[in-house]
Parts: C-alpha cells; structure tokens; sequence
C-alpha cells in the first residue's frame, strides 16, 4: 500500500480535482483506493457523497474529525476501517472494472482540532514530551498501517488542508510520498520550496523522538513531484506567463510532471455536484476529450513513478 499526501500551502490550486480524477482513473484501472479527507472545507467529500447523505449517516461519528476527537480527549480511536465510506455512484460505475473508491469524510470542526491537539504537547518531563510528541503527531501512521492488514488498498490519497497544522503533520509523517498541485502563477508557486523545507524539518523532528522509542518507525516520505493545474493552452502548450513559472519551479530541484490539467471551468465545477469525476466522463466535445486524455496521462505518469 503506497500512502501519498496531496498538499500545497495555497488554496484554490485544484488540489480536490486533482485527487478525486487521480482516484477515479486509479480505480478505473483496477486498483483499490482509499481517499482519506483531512481539509475541513470538505470538497473531496462532497465530490463523492451527497451534502444531505453526509448529514444524515456521516457527520456526528463517521469523519475524520471523530478519529482526532478520541486522541484530543483521551479515548482509544475507533479503527480506521469503521470511518470508511463506498460511494454509490462512482462505485457502480466502476463495479465491472475490479477497482473501488472508498473514502473517509471530512467535519468542518476539523478547523478547531490543532488546538485541542495542541494542548496534549506538553509535559513534565523530556521523556513525557517524547511520548505525548510521537503519540500526537504519529497516530495516523500507525493506525493507516493497520488498515493495511485489514484491507487490501493499492493506493490511499491523504487530500491536505493548506496549512502546516497537527493535522497536516500527521498526514505528511504518515506519507511514503508527497504530490504537490500547483497553479503555475506567482502565489501557487511561491510556497513550494518552503513547503519542502517545513517537510525536511517537521521529519527531522519526528525521527529524533522515533529512534528513541522501540514504539514508532521512522518516517520518510519523499517528493513525487509538483503537477501543474488550470493551465491555459495556446498553440498546443501553456501560454507564456504560465511556462515561465513551471521553468521556476523545477529549478528549484524539485520534480515536476510533464502531465498537466488545463483549466475547464464548466466541467471541473459540475463533476462534484453528478458524483462523477471528470475522467470518468464521455464527452463528445474534442477539448473536454483531450482534457480526460491528458488526466488519463498524468495517472499513467503516477503509477510509473510508483511502480503500480
């Protein structure tokens, strides 16, 4: 099972549309995926499960915010397998291909956990720091290792907030790999390489306290790389003010896809509400088909970095 985080400090770059179109095609092609939802906004959620479903079967104990819940108060958590979720209309799609899509749920009170959480850090003791440290920031890790041996997923997409919070953190310690949506513009861009630092730091910090305790592995997740989304194509490449800010960032050293997704208001904005990813979609306008080829292309370019 490969565990990959999809974050980018900005928000607003397409990172939802990255991951649910990412999933899809993964599931299109036979691989069981788990999308695990940890921005509070909840777009990947509402991508795939309806608001009213969420409300009536979903929002007071099968979210992620219920998992953290039980760490800020003290509570053994339930297991992970307990949150899941296989939404009905994407899955019935997908039921002749041998793939699923299953998905653990997003809480707006997601926002007000890292407060609780915070206040578990302190201690009386630096042995005390140690464990409350790895308890809080490596929880995740253990419990998607778990789900591991219960369940036979290829994949597990982890879809971030923007921020640097507990919550991102646990993802991120919890990562064999990390993907990077970025808009190729001045802002998307600019985070990037501060993002990688903040990662090289937050792991540096986990592993001093992991080789100490017989508990806790070491974390190293690596960067897959940046995939550049809403890009305006012109003359069959990306206008010239977007290129110079892809040619920015892989000077930065850090890897970036030679697949893109180019920007397509319409049918990026009504995929969520029909419960069907792009991808999945047929199309009879030659754009919107060369928009699902080019999605099509960037999974190919996952996998083989992968080895799926």
């Amino acid at each position: 099972m490969e565990i990959i985080s999809v974050i980018n400090y900005k928000g607003g770059v397409g990172k939802t549309t990255v991951t649910s179109n990412l999933a899809a095609e993964l599931a299109w092609e036979g691989k069981s995926v788990l999308i695990l939802d940890m921005d509070a906004q909840a777009s990947l959620t509402f991508s795939f499960v309806t608001p009213d479903y969420w409300d009536k079967h979903l929002k007071d104990n099968r979210t992620i915010k219920s998992w953290f819940d039980c760490i800020s108060q003290g509570n053994p958590t339930m297991p992970l397998s307990d949150l899941r979720v296989r939404p009905e209309v994407v899955n019935k799609f997908l039921k002749t291909r041998g793939g699923c899509v299953d998905i653990i749920s997003s809480h707006l009170g997601l926002i007000n956990v890292d407060l609780e959480l915070a206040t578990l850090l302190g201690g009386a003791s630096p042995t005390q720091t140690q464990k409350k440290y790895l308890k809080v920031h490596g929880k995740l890790r253990e419990e998607l290792n778990k789900l591991a041996q219960e369940m036979n997923y290829d994949v597990v997409l982890i879809d971030c907030p923007p921020n640097f919070n507990i919550v991102t953190k646990n993802a991120l310690i919890a990562s064999d790999k990390i993907l990077v949506p970025a808009k190729p513009d001045y802002l998307s861009t600019l985070g990037i390489d501060y993002l990688k630092t903040s990662v090289e730091t937050l792991i540096d910090d986990f592993n001093f306290y992991a080789k100490k305790d017989d508990e806790f592995n070491e974390a190293s997740p690596e960067f897959m790389g940046v995939i550049f989304t809403m890009i305006q194509i012109t003359s069959g490449r990306p206008i010239s003010a977007q290129r110079q800010y892809i040619s920015q960032t892989k000077r930065l050293g850090v890897p970036v896809f030679d697949s893109v997704f180019r920007e397509n208001k319409t049918i990026f904005a009504d995929a969520p509400r029909n419960g069907m990813p792009v991808v999945l979609n047929s199309y009879s306008n030659n754009t919107h088909s060369d928009i699902v080829a080019e999605i099509e292309q960037f999974v190919g370019e996952f996998r083989n970095k992968l080895g799926l």
